[in-house]
């Protein structure tokens, strides 16, 4: 059994998480500029199976796809193009950032660590993949 990827879709930056083997805990991996993760992802595939990708699909309070949705979109099929036997999969990531930052405010981290937005990319993408582990709706795009 492979891991399953987590990912937080960002024009700039994307923060990815993984499971364990046995695809029960999400933890994060790391945070990439926007460019290198298809070559990441490749190079990780090389000592990791991936069984699938699990890309946030950021919504607005009233169900709308957000602005970024094209961009994700024109990622996803660059996913597919790379991956061809690997399914990508769609999770709801409203208010992940927000939970992100709340989560880092809470351990008590200080101002520098919460200002650091790959870290809260990383954590987004975690719960993402979290969320991903929870649900019951596995629908593939």
């Amino acid at each position: 059994m492979g891991v399953i990827i987590g990912i937080d879709y960002g024009k700039k930056r994307i923060g990815l998480a993984h499971t364990d083997p046995n695809q029960m805990i999400a933890s994060g991996l790391c945070t990439l500029s926007t460019p290198k993760v298809i070559e990441f992802l490749e190079n990780y595939l090389n000592h990791t199976p991936i069984e699938k990708f699990v890309v946030g699909q950021p919504k607005q309070k009233d169900g709308k796809y957000s602005r970024v949705e094209n961009d994700i979109l024109k990622f996803i099929t660059e996913l597919q193009n790379n991956f061809e036997t690997i399914p990508v999969l769609r999770q709801d990531e409203r208010f992940t950032s927000k939970i992100a930052l709340k989560s880092l405010i809470e351990s008590g981290a200080n101002k520098k660590v919460r200002k650091d937005k790959a870290l809260v990319d990383q954590i987004s993408a975690t719960l993402i993949l979290q969320s991903f582990l929870e649900s019951d709706s596995k629908a593939v795009i």
